[in-house]
């Protein structure tokens, strides 16, 4: 397994197709994204969902599965030497998944099921959480307490990250409070950002709509608080084919274009930062 420091010593970026649709298709996006992670010096770590519990409609397209959708990530990891990362949405899939990916990442719409939350925070691996649309970021404090609660049982620290992806405004459309990423960050643990997942318009008819031009606004934003340790973006090598999040995945051209001018806002503001805290005082 890969020591994952959510962005300590470099940035990190956290990309990969939303749905696990082919091993072809991953390799050919992860094979692009380490490439550049070579050249302009950032952690990658790849992405994809075995199982896309949350579809808006009954009828769209799920994935792979568990066991072919890790296979996938595992050969991923081999041939690319990468760490990998997936969601899981039943505490049934949790083991499974440690044998294989190095972060268990916490989809936003479960971030407060609480023996989900135990069960990633105790398998041994690092967890991401996604704060949910619906989630005030200062009840982001109950999510890091129960991972917490989980190394005092257990004496084992747990990497831990959360992470921004918009919040609802109204019915069918996001907005990101700039202001979240200061709060989530108090609670002493690195913060990331979803920079696609922001531009979504949920629920647009029978698929989920959205904004994929507003993405890179959005992550120039959320870097210049000064808060952000890594980004996170759904790739894929035909957005307009995509079988899900076809509205906001970037291309891989798109993603390569906006990665060589957000690397390094990293250390541009990462002072801004303790610059805010002053004005506290």
């Amino acid at each position: 397994m890969f020591n994952v420091d959510f962005g300590k010593s470099k940035p990190l970026i956290i990309a990969g197709p939303c749905a696990a649709e082919s091993l072809d298709l991953m390799k050919k996006v992860a094979e692009e994204l380490v490439k550049l992670s070579s050249s302009l010096s950032f952690n990658f770590m790849f992405k994809a969902s075995f199982d896309k519990a949350n579809r808006t409609s009954v009828e769209s397209y799920r994935g792979p599965g568990i066991d072919e959708g890790l296979k996938y990530l595992e050969t991923i990891k081999a041939e690319f030497g990468c760490p990998v990362t997936t969601d899981v949405h039943e505490t049934s899939q949790v083991a499974a998944v440690a044998e294989v990916c190095d972060v268990i990442q916490i989809p936003a719409f479960l971030c407060r099921q609480t023996d989900l939350v135990l069960a990633a925070a105790s398998s041994g691996r690092a967890v991401s959480v996604k704060k949910g649309q619906f989630l005030d970021p200062k009840a982001c404090k109950h999510i890091v307490e129960k991972v917490r609660y989980v190394e005092n049982q257990t004496g084992k620290k747990v990497p831990l990250a959360l992470m921004e992806r918009g919040s609802s405004f109204g019915y069918g459309n996001l907005v990101v409070d700039m202001r979240g990423l200061k709060t989530m960050s108090e609670f002493g643990v690195p913060v990331l950002f979803d920079m696609t997942h922001s531009t979504q318009q949920p629920s647009q008819g029978e698929v989920t709509g959205g904004l994929r031009s507003y993405a890179p606004l959005l992550a120039r934003a959320a870097l210049a608080t000064g808060y952000v340790s890594g980004l996170f973006m759904e790739v894929h090598p035909s957005p307009k084919d995509a079988l899900s999040d076809a509205a906001t995945q970037l291309s891989i051209a798109q993603a390569g274009i906006l990665l060589k001018e957000l690397v390094p806002l990293f250390d541009q503001f990462r002072s801004a930062a303790e610059f805010d805290e002053s004005w506290e005082k």
